[in-house]
Parts: structure tokens; C-alpha cells; sequence
């Protein structure tokens, strides 16, 4: 069983449970267990490092008389004297480097049954790069009919369904499509070694991302061979939730040290910069001079501390919800990561799903690659859909002042409104309407006084297509504004009813806004706290995203006024009673939602007839 506790985008932290119950919190990693070279015992993993889950290979096992003898004697959590979650490899890697695998597919996944294996692995074929479309086509169909089996014949043991695919987004997706429609319980991404070792970080992001398509959001995904303390926050914040390493072992054995940063050999370091327990109290020479053998465990234990460390770094920044920023700045350490995260840019919209309306945090920018971010697309999106402008003439503002603007240009703000003109900043978000400056993500954002020429060019293009697009018939800049200018407005009310198209839809704040309205502010700062409209009750504004929380007597205007499935989750009769009482409604009571339903966004519970039920805030996303 997989559990979702925490969520950023994609990445999310979770409880795993295999079905001999035993658990451990994801992102996670899987060290490889040799079982022939004991390099750190399973049990020094588990108490000293405190990883909850190791993989080993069945296939070696089998192949090796007295392993063989013993796993199936005592058992592989026994054997290896490890009590936590034990994954098995099934020998695809040794058949495809080596060919020298002379077992079925059934014998193996029955082998790894037999020795009570937590997790165990279909014999898939392994996709290399290189290969043809049709060749890597042939090779999915293999993979799909033995994973089949292999669902068929688990029992109590769960299954890892390998989505293959070489480097053909169409493959993958299709692939992990169709796994997706069978009985697997974690999904890794297979044939990616290649793309690693070679730095093709790139295409690495095209397979990830193609794969998650296809694959059920409900079960982990497992990025097979990936565990360098580098690539950790980036392939989480694409949707990767297990790892594995055997790296650690390899690297110690050529004396290479892993490192956020990179791997560097041990003749060719300086210094010995590191505090982790392997190497607190000793200096390089030492290490240098130290027994080959006890060298080698230092550095095995080295880098595992650095995996542990940057997972649980990796966690932390999902709980905040910054993992963009961490992903940005691991990105920096080498140039084909940051080529990857520049590639991440075509997957915008389907990040987008997964991110979530606002964060409680604000969001820090690190360079021009922050403009990728899901949130920035958004924002655009709706300003352009859902933004009404008050007059058809515009005054530009620079954004040097500070946030919300309202308050450094209020003055300005005044004086552009009285003469008939919309203020707008342009921003490193683009345009921004004065009325909209306090809500997420245009206030809760910190970006350098000293732009990057990228980031500067980009805002003024998209700030001169949206005064084109919206149909302005006059653009002046702000020390160009009109003195003694007699229009009258309400700066309140402006804010009030933008932030709720822009929030709900065009349609839907009408609905919301009938006269009279009373805007009830806050005395001590004199922001809009409520909305009165006719009397009700209908909308609060939270002063942390500058957003709304939607009231009941809201909800039943836009279900009147709108119709379906816009903001609608409709829930099953049980569910309903449980639900106007204000409990939680789980994703299993629920019968329809609006597809355009994003993280944290408010919606609107409804029972079978449509009839509103209660409010609330989404965590999950329709899942189509």
C-alpha cells in the first residue's frame, strides 16, 4: 500500500507497506546488496544508516549453491540478517550484459517467492538507447506478457512492473499504459543506467516524464539504477519516489567519493571537506594511506551518509514546499543536469496538473530556469482568460518598489485610476493589473533588484502581447500620468472582484458579486477580510496567498449560476452527510470532479443531484 502524506508537484513523501507489513517513509532508497561481497552489512544499513530497504539479486542468489541453500532454508530477510523491506532484481541486467541468464521468466519470479522476498522483479528485457523503435516495440511486448504472469502468479509477494521503452516517449507511455492496467504494485523506470553513465540527462527527462503519463499516480515510482546524491531532488521533483544504488559500493572500490556536486577521485582531491561520521576525524593523507580494505568501507559508508543526508533534504524541502529551488541549485552542478532542467520546460503543462494553487512558502528565484516553474505558466494562463480590464488605457510601472506595489505606488496607483488609466507592473511574471498584486504567487515571490537580461526581455514581451491581446488603445509609462485626473473608482472593490475571476472563473464571480456588497476589511491593515453580497456571506480572503476561501452560500451562487463539473466533486450518498458535517472526503467516495481541479484549489461538494453540500480544498487531482 502506498499512502501520499505530503505532496510538491509531482514529488510527494509517503508511506510505503508491502503486505508482510513492513513500512518505510518515501522518497527512499534501495542500497544493492552484493551478496557475495558483503562491502557494508545489511544490518549495519538498517541500524547505523537507517535505510529501511536494500535490493539484492535473486538471480545471483539462485546461481550461488550454498545462497541458494540458505535463502530458501531460513529465508532472504534472515539470511541477509535485514529486517526491513527487501527488493529483488531478477537477473535482466546479467542477461542483457552477459546473456548469461539460462532461467524463465516463471522460474525466476517462483524463486523469489520462495525465499520471501518483499518485492519481487519480472525477468523484463532491458531497452537499450540504441536500439530501433521496432526492435524496443518487440521487446515491450515480451516484457508486457511476462509481467502479466508474473501478476498471475505473486500470491502475497508484491511485483515491480518494468515500463521499457529505450528513448521513445510514444513507447514509454504506451508501456507504462499498459502496465498501468495490471495488477503491479510499484512501478520502476527500466533501461536508464545508460543515459546516466553517459550524462544524456536530457533524454533521461523525456523518459521519466513520458513514463509518468501512462503510470496509476496511486503506486511509487522506482527510477531503477538512479542514486547518485546529485540527481536525488531532481528526479523527485519529476515524480520518482524509490532509488537504488549500487554506487556506493563501485565508487569506494575505485576510492571516488559521490558528493552533491559531483564524484571526485580520491588521488585528486585537496582537501577532505566533508563532517559526515565516516570521515569526521580523519585528514585526507590519512585516508589516502589507510588498508585497502578499511579504505573502502570508509568511502562505501561516506557516500551512503551523503544519500541519506540529501534524501532527507530532499523530504524537508517537499514538507516546505520548495523542492523547485533545491532541484535549481542541485541542477547547477553540472551541465547536462541543467540541460535537463531546461528540458523540463516541455513538460510544463503536465506539471501544471500536479502544482498546487499556492504554498505557504514564498517562491525564491535562483536564475532564468525559475520562469519553467508550473506557477508562471498558470499564472499567464489565467490572466489571460479570466482577467478583465478595467479601462482600455494602460499605465506601465517598473517593478522596483517592492511588494504588494499597492503599497510603494499607491500614491501613483491613485493618480493612474482618477485619470482613467489601469495601472500594471511589469514584473518578472509579466504583467501584472494592480488589482491582482497581492495574490499568489505575484506577492509571495523574491527575485534579485538586479534583473538577468533573460528574465527582463522575456517580461516586457509577454507584458506588450497582453496589452495587445486584451485590446489596449493607449499605453503610457508611469512618469507620463495626467495630473488632476476626476475619475472615481473603488480600489477595494476592483481587487475584490479580480481576484475572484481570477480565482473562479469569470462566470462564477459574477455570480458571487450581487448588490449590494459589503467589502469587510481589516482595521489594522485594511485588506478585504469578507465578502458580503445581498446580504450572505459568500467569500473570505486569507491574508496569506491573497486568495479566497469559498463559503456555502458562495458555492450554491456558482452551481446556480455555472454548470457542471465546474469546481464540482460529486460524492456517493453515504459520503454526504459525512462530508456537510466538514469531515475530509477520501478520493474513494468520490463519483465525478471537474478535470481542471488543481491542488489546493477550492471546490465545491456536491451530491448526485448537484445539490452543494460543503466546501473545501482539493489535495489530489482528477486522475483521467
Amino acid at each position: 500500500m502506498f499512502e501520499i502524506i505530503r505532496r510538491d508537484g509531482l514529488a510527494r513523501i509517503g508511506k510505503f507497506t508491502t503486505n508482510s507489513g513492513r513500512s518505510m517513509e518515501t522518497p527512499a532508497l534501495f542500497p544493492v546488496i552484493n551478496p557475495k561481497i558483503n562491502t557494508v552489512p545489511a544490518r549495519e544499513l538498517y541500524d547505523t544508516f537507517g535505510f529501511k530497504s536494500l535490493i539484492t539479486n535473486s538471480y545471483i542468489i539462485k546461481n550461488t549453491p550454498e545462497l541458494k541453500e540458505k535463502a530458501q532454508a531460513v529465508g532472504l530477510h534472515e539470511m541477509l540478517d535485514f529486517p526491513g523491506i527487501i527488493m529483488t532484481d531478477s537477473g535482466t541486467f546479467q542477461s542483457h550484459m552477459y546473456g548469461e541468464v539460462e532461467l524463465t521468466n516463471e522460474e525466476i519470479v517462483e524463486f523469489q517467492k520462495s525465499i520471501g522476498t518483499d518485492i519481487g522483479t519480472v525477468l523484463d528485457i532491458f531497452t537499450e538507447p540504441y536500439w530501433t523503435k521496432e526492435q524496443t516495440a518487440e521487446s515491450i511486448e515480451v516484457t508486457l506478457q511476462r509481467t502479466q504472469q508474473a501478476c498471475d502468479m505473486k500470491g502475497e509477494m508484491m511485483i515491480n512492473g518494468v515500463a521499457q521503452g529505450s528513448i521513445y516517449p510514444d513507447l514509454r507511455e504506451d508501456c507504462a499504459r499498459r502496465m498501468a492496467e495490471m495488477d503491479i504494485d510499484v512501478h520502476p523506470i527500466g533501461g536508464v543506467v545508460p543515459l546516466m553513465e553517459q550524462y544524456r540527462y536530457a533524454e533521461l527527462v523525456d523518459v521519466v516524464m513520458s513514463s509518468k503519463k501512462g503510470l496509476n499516480p496511486n503506486r511509487p515510482v522506482h527510477l531503477f539504477g538512479a542514486g547518485h546524491p546529485m540527481l536525488l531532488a531532481f528526479a523527485t521533483l519529476m515524480g520518482c519516489d524509490f532509488f537504488d544504488s549500487a554506487s556506493y559500493a563501485k565508487f569506494a572500490r575505485d576510492e571516488r567519493m559521490m558528493f552533491v556536486d559531483g564524484t571526485f577521485r580520491l588521488a585528486d582531491m585537496e582537501s577532505l571537506d566533508c563532517n559526515c561520521p565516516a570521515c569526521r576525524g580523519h585528514t585526507l593523507e590519512e585516508l589516502r594511506k589507510m588498508e585497502k580494505g578499511k579504505k573502502t568501507k570508509l568511502i562505501a559508508e561516506h557516500n551512503l551518509y551523503q544519500i541519506v543526508q540529501e534524501l532527507n533534504l530532499v523530504r524537508r524541502y517537499i514538507r516546505e514546499g520548495r523542492l523547485w529551488e533545491l532541484a535549481e541549485i542541485r541542477c547547477r552542478a553540472h551541465p547536462a543536469l541543467l540541460e535537463a532542467l531546461r528540458k523540463l520546460r516541455d513538460y510544463q503543462d503536465m506539471m501544471e496538473l500536479y502544482d498546487p494553487i499556492s504554498r505557504d512558502g514564498a517562491i525564491f528565484y535562483t536564475g532564468p530556469e525559475s520562469r519553467y516553474r508550473p506557477v508562471f505558466m498558470r499564472y499567464l494562463d489565467r490572466l489571460g482568460t479570466r482577467y478583465v480590464l478595467p479601462t482600455d488605457k494602460v499605465v506601465l510601472f517598473e517593478d522596483t518598489h517592492g511588494k504588494p506595489y499597492s503599497r510603494p505606488y499607491e500614491q501613483e496607483f491613485d493618480k493612474a485610476r482618477k485619470a482613467g488609466y489601469t495601472p500594471i507592473v511589469v514584473s518578472p511574471f509579466g504583467p501584472v493589473p494592480a488589482e491582482l498584486d497581492e495574490l499568489y504567487p505575484l506577492a509571495q515571490s523574491l527575485f534579485p533588484q538586479i534583473p538577468d537580461m533573460e528574465t527582463e526581455t522575456e517580461s516586457e514581451r509577454l507584458t506588450y502581447q497582453f496589452l495587445s491581446m486584451m485590446g489596449v488603445k493607449e499605453v503610457i509609462l508611469q512618469n507620463q500620468i495626467p495630473e488632476d485626473g476626476t475619475e472615481e473608482y473603488d480600489a477595494n472593490l476592483l481587487r475584490a472582484k479580480a481576484v475572484a475571476r481570477y480565482q473562479f472563473g469569470i462566470e462564477a464571480a459574477d455570480a458571487l458579486f450581487k448588490e449590494p456588497v459589503e467589502l469587510v476589511t481589516s482595521r489594522k491593515t485594511g485588506k478585504i477580510r469578507n465578502v458580503i453580497s445581498a446580504g450572505e456571506h459568500v467569500l473570505s480572503m486569507r491574508a496569506g496567498d491573497g486568495l479566497y476561501t469559498l463559503k456555502l452560500e458562495g458555492a450554491k451562487r456558482i452551481v446556480e449560476a455555472v454548470p457542471k463539473p465546474h469546481m464540482r466533486v460529486q460524492v456517493m450518498d453515504d459520503a454526504v452527510p459525512f462530508a456537510a458535517q466538514g469531515r475530509n472526503v477520501f478520493a474513494q467516495f468520490v463519483t465525478e470532479c471537474d478535470p481542471e481541479i488543481r491542488p489546493m484549489e477550492e471546490v465545491i461538494v456536491t451530491d448526485k443531484d448537484d445539490n452543494p453540500v460543503a466546501t473545501g480544498r482539493a489535495f489530489l487531482i482528477p486522475f483521467v
